[in-house]
């Protein structure tokens, strides 16, 4: 096992226990990077401000740099630093924080969701788009093709993308582009969202604000999806929890902390630096194990364990400092919603079984329907 496969591993946790023990910032020589396993280093690595989200020399990845899903990449707020990080974050953040959660709830019910392999499929990744969608003021049938949409473009993030998925990103950032165009264009569009946003983003250059957009539906992408799947990996390994009726934003709010949906994220040394009594060099580069620093004992008693009622609960599965989640509400709240009309329909969550979809960061369960005998 190394940090990277043990994001897809069966159960890692015993692993990064592993890695905490041998040193909170160890160099990795196999993969050629610090790792940050303790919540101390962790925290330090994320606070900063010489530990950015990429690379100076390659601020945009190589392989789609020369396509339009690069030209988005390369404005998304989560992927730059200074005054293109702050300007559209400052633009959308306060809206996601004011989100009707019963206006979620309710877009949430108005989908049919089934509680086999396939309608889990379409809760954990269709199902949250089209509730974002619908929050901007998309009509429900531009929801559904923004959500397929948004699944293409998303491939393009991951370094485990093939040739095919990476022109399929770039045709998908294209579609996206124009359908965000056409929202703003709208004179008869009443999103209060949008509009928020669009009085806020002082940026100038309207694509930067497309190229958000975009990125506000491929970060409810993959992370809602995993949280999600997660919940129902819960209830299905902890049984009794189904019969005592759990709350589930309290069942939610321990599922991120204890298997999260995103379990590692990166940063780049941009300039010499000592980090957790390392010393660190331009060029440097940390992955930070999200996962271990939310089951470290210096962060949380008893970390191992499932905990609904966990008193003084922290975590970083949405990051901190500058680059934290400004989605956190409203991720929560779009899971929330699923898992609970998911609950209502009396899964039998035992006829599903499970791996998890390839990559190198994300622990995002895929179900199937097991075999009738």
């Amino acid at each position: 096992m190394d940090p990277i496969i043990a994001a897809t591993h069966a159960d890692p946790y015993p692993y990064y226990a592993q890695l905490r023990a041998e040193g909170g910032l160890a160099f990795h020589p196999e993969l050629n990077m610090w790792v940050a396993s303790s919540a101390r280093a962790v925290a330090a690595v994320l606070a900063h401000a010489d530990c950015h989200v990429r690379p100076a020399q390659e601020p945009v990845p190589r392989a789609i740099a020369d396509g339009l899903a690069g030209r988005v990449f390369g404005q998304l707020m989560r992927m730059n630093e200074g005054e293109r990080q702050q300007c559209p974050r400052s633009a959308i953040a306060p809206g996601l924080e004011l989100i009707d959660m019963r206006e979620v709830e309710s877009l949430v019910s108005a989908r049919l969701i089934s509680a086999d392999a396939v309608g889990l499929y379409n809760a954990m990744f269709r199902g949250p788009v089209c509730v974002v969608a619908a929050l901007l003021g998309f009509t429900p049938a531009q929801g559904r093709i923004i959500s397929e949409l948004t699944a293409d473009f998303a491939a393009c993030l991951s370094p485990l993308s093939t040739s095919a998925q990476l022109s399929a990103a770039h045709a998908a950032a294209e579609q996206l582009s124009g359908y965000c165009v056409e929202l703003l264009a709208d004179p008869d569009n009443h999103s209060r969202l949008l509009e928020g946003i669009r009085q806020r983003f002082t940026c100038g250059a309207p694509q930067m604000l497309i190229a958000n957009l975009i990125g506000l539906f491929s970060q409810t992408f993959d992370a809602t999806a995993g949280l999600i799947g997660n919940t129902v990996l819960a209830l299905k390994q902890h049984p009794s929890l189904l019969s005592e009726s759990p709350h589930v934003d309290d069942l939610l709010a321990e599922v991120q902390r204890l298997d999260p949906p995103v379990q590692n994220t990166r940063r780049f040394v941009a300039a010499p630096c000592e980090i957790d009594g390392t010393r660190l060099n331009a060029g440097d580069v940390i992955l930070v194990l999200l996962a271990s620093a939310n089951r470290d004992p210096q962060l949380n008693d008893n970390p191992d364990a499932l905990l609904l009622d966990r008193p003084n609960r922290r975590s970083f599965t949405f990051g901190a400092g500058r680059h934290q989640c400004p989605g956190q509400t409203l991720a929560l709240s779009i899971a929330g919603a699923t898992v609970r009309h998911i609950l209502a329909m009396k899964p039998g969550l035992d006829r599903l079984t499970w791996d998890y979809r390839p990559s190198a960061n994300g622990r995002v369960p895929l179900f199937r329907d097991r075999p009738v005998a």
